[in-house]
């Protein structure tokens, strides 16, 4: 089987496959970059792996003109900039000594080595600079038949790197086939070593979570990850019954896969530090649970939140009800987006001040959504 795109003759990794070989050693293209390719997706960042050792790669690469940046050597990696554009190159590694966050390597001359200590048979593809897809563990038919399966032991993947429990559910979100489910054998060793969760960092439980929420529909993952019992040690609390109704009326209601609406249909105990979450991606979150739950209806919430804000919000409401999103939701949103206020607080003054004159604002405001909008400056100063 062959790779096939447009970003097989691009200049940057052409000219990083040719520094290495002709330097004697073997490039090879590997994991996504490979595995989005032969699905038809784009690959991504581009990622090499090769037998020449970090000190060899960055030698040829200044010889050849590119830059050399040390990412990772330790672990074998070094970035070269080609063509303005960074590529990774890493050396075939084997595992010497885990921990269950991180490893200690050693370099290999094997692929197979490399191959062996990848989490799953899908990420474990190489291609040659032509396109040669290698398989050296039989990833390709797991891959094409979109089904999620660990390299070698599953347990012993895991508790290589207990992240890896909840990359195979995000992995499933991306790349499974819903209707057959989890690998059982997966699904089973991730549900036999929960406890590592909790070993693990918020920042990247958190990043984790992130990329499974924002696949085209990470429903039926989610939903196999909380009956293993992996949701609650990674979100406590979370109830996943909302999530299906969520993609679906967000997919109706024309909007992109969104992680923090998605986590806010999830709910759970305290997200925003279970997962880490920014400052500005915990303000709207609450900001969206608080809307949903309030009885303002979809010209006050765009009003309020913007047409965005406020659709998304309303989706969400809909999906925790169990109901569909009201026939005229966009264009109330927008009408009430577009709405402004006429009332300015130099209306008010120096009759009013401080928070007398605020308390008079929110009643004119007030009575002026309630008029669905309707009311002018002068009816309202007249009120």
């Amino acid at each position: 089987m062959r790779l096939e795109g447009a970003w097989l003759s691009e200049a940057a990794p052409r000219a990083v496959m040719a520094m290495l070989e002709r330097g004697g050693h073997r490039a090879l293209y590997v994991g996504g970059t490979v595995r989005n390719a032969l699905l038809g997706l784009p690959p991504g960042d581009i990622d090499i792996a090769t037998d020449a050792r970090p000190e060899r790669v960055m030698e040829l690469a200044a010889a050849a003109g590119l830059r050399p940046v040390p990412t990772g050597v330790d672990h074998g990696t070094v970035t070269v900039v080609a063509d303005h554009r960074a590529i990774e190159v890493t050396t075939f590694r084997r595992d010497v000594a885990t921990d269950g966050r991180r490893a200690v390597v050693a370099f290999s001359d094997q692929i197979e080595h490399d191959a062996e200590r990848r989490d799953f048979t899908m990420n474990a593809l190489y291609a040659t600079a032509q396109g040669e897809v290698i398989d050296p563990l039989g990833g390709l038919p797991d891959l094409l038949a979109r089904r999620v399966r660990f390299v070698g032991d599953p347990q012993a993947r895991i508790r290589e790197d207990y992240l890896r429990i909840l990359r195979f559910f995000r992995f499933h979100a991306w790349y499974g086939d819903p209707a057959g489910g989890p690998d059982p054998e997966g699904l089973a060793a991730c549900a036999a070593n929960l406890d590592g969760i909790g070993g693990l960092s918020r920042e990247r439980v958190g990043a984790e979570m992130r990329r499974l929420l924002a696949a085209p529909d990470p429903a039926p993952a989610v939903a196999a990850m909380a009956q293993a019992g992996a949701l609650a040690r990674a979100l406590p609390g979370a109830d996943p019954r909302a999530l299906a109704p969520l993609v679906h009326l967000g997919a109706e209601a024309g909007l992109a896969p969104d992680p923090i609406l998605r986590l806010a249909a999830l709910g759970g105990e305290d997200p925003a530090g279970a997962l880490r979450l920014s400052r500005a991606e915990a303000r709207r979150l609450e900001t969206l649970r608080e809307a949903a739950a309030s009885g303002a209806g979809a010209a006050e919430l765009g009003y309020r939140l913007g047409a965005d804000a406020a659709l998304s919000a309303l989706v969400l409401r809909a999906a925790r009800e169990g109901v569909p999103l009201p026939p005229q939701a966009r264009d109330e949103v927008r009408r009430g987006a577009a709405a402004v206020f006429p009332v300015r607080p130099g209306d008010l003054m120096p009759a009013l001040e401080g928070p007398a004159l605020g308390a008079r604002l929110r009643d004119l405001e007030a009575r002026w959504i309630a008029s669905g909008f309707a009311l002018g400056r002068e009816e309202l100063l007249a009120s």
